[in-house]
């Protein structure tokens, strides 16, 4: 493969795995329908932008970093177009597991079982943990994202040639990609990278920076790597102060694949998605709240409204431009962009999971 181009030999992106079948609702979404002036709109000001580096004295190396970035997120938002409306699992862990390790065995059960649930399985399309999740997924349900690396990186066999692979050379815009185009995130045992990955969600999802995700810490079965993670978050992080309780409602650890699959499914049980509309947090429902319900949520969660009450309709008027979405109930409430946390435990009271 040519190093210098971001992508594949061929820029053909059909996809090749069965047809959309969950809607995300995600914003995204919006703006792929946005009006074509607003989107000439948002096209121009990348072009005033690239203009600019001309008059801002940019160098070469910095016109080469902006070139890369922009034409593999461009590719990379091209192949995953037809595929946004398909729920996706981001599988990480670590490149050197073998396949004879429980780690591998644990990662392989666990593609397998969201395959069969229509999800798509996405990795960095290595081996270790990344081609076991592939090996349970199979050929058509797999997406990859591998990393250019000093000493090549391959393709695992899965997903090699697949019209469903982004090569890349950053590790900014793959984490980009593996973030914004996904609904969970498993990550099993793995080394620095494995780690970065984690923690970079858990920042996004605590920040309020990306749509709350379910998150599993997945070990092999009787494994302490994520139970050791788990426990110096709360000796070292909780403890001192420098993470809130409700932050460790943003993840899940366990061993057991069963688990961690309804972790994922399950939290699409009820909630669908949210939208920001102005100062209004509107959640998208599949169902709404029963009476008492959504009473007791008045009570228990006033603690992240701004003003005003937790009210349930139907869909704003800003939010026309999802007409799938407008058979939906919706909860809106004012929320304060602080307590991420504490909306994780919302929705899992909405989704049952929470006594």
């Amino acid at each position: 493969m040519n190093r210098d181009n971001p992508v594949q030999p061929s820029e053909s992106a059909h996809p090749s795995s069965a047809p959309p079948t969950a809607s995300t609702g995600r914003d995204d979404q919006a703006g792929v329908r946005a009006a074509p002036r607003r989107l000439a709109e948002l096209i121009e000001k990348i072009k005033e932008s690239a203009d600019k580096l001309a008059s801002d004295r940019a160098t070469r190396g910095d016109l080469k970093i902006l070139s890369r970035t922009l034409r593999e997120l461009r590719y990379a938002f091209k192949v995953f177009t037809p595929y946004r409306t398909v729920r996706k699992v981001t599988v990480f862990g670590s490149a050197r597991t073998a396949k004879d390790q429980p780690c591998y065995r644990q990662a392989v059960e666990f593609g397998r079982r969201m395959a069969a649930r229509d999800w798509l399985v996405v990795t960095g399309a290595a081996s270790g943990i990344m081609e076991a999740g592939h090996e349970g997924a199979g050929r058509e349900r797999s997406m990859g994202l591998n990393i250019l690396l000093p000493f090549e990186q391959e393709a695992n066999p899965i997903i090699a040639g697949d019209s469903k692979l982004v090569h890349m050379k950053y590790f900014f815009t793959r984490k980009l990609m593996f973030v914004k185009e996904t609904h969970a995130i498993c990550l099993l045992p793995g080394g620095f990278g494995t780690l970065d990955e984690g923690l970079e969600v858990l920042t996004l999802l605590q920040t309020g920076k990306r749509d709350p995700a379910p998150v599993v810490l997945l070990d092999e079965p009787g494994g302490t790597y994520w139970r050791g993670f788990d426990r110096f978050v709360r000796e070292q992080l909780l403890s001192t102060g420098m993470i809130d309780p409700h932050d460790l409602s943003l993840y899940r650890v366990t061993d057991r694949v069963d688990e961690a699959v309804d972790e994922m499914t399950g939290f699409y049980r009820v909630y669908h998605s949210m939208r920001y509309v102005h100062a209004n947090l509107v959640m998208r429902l599949l169902a709404p709240p029963r009476p008492e319900l959504l009473d007791r949520i008045r009570q228990d969660f006033t603690d992240m409204v701004t003003s005003g009450t937790f009210s349930l309709g139907g869909p704003l008027l800003e939010e026309k431009d999802e007409p799938e979405l407008a058979d939906l109930p919706r909860l809106v409430f004012t929320f304060d962009r602080r307590n991420c946390g504490r909306l994780r435990e919302l929705i899992d009271l909405l989704n049952g999971r929470r006594g």
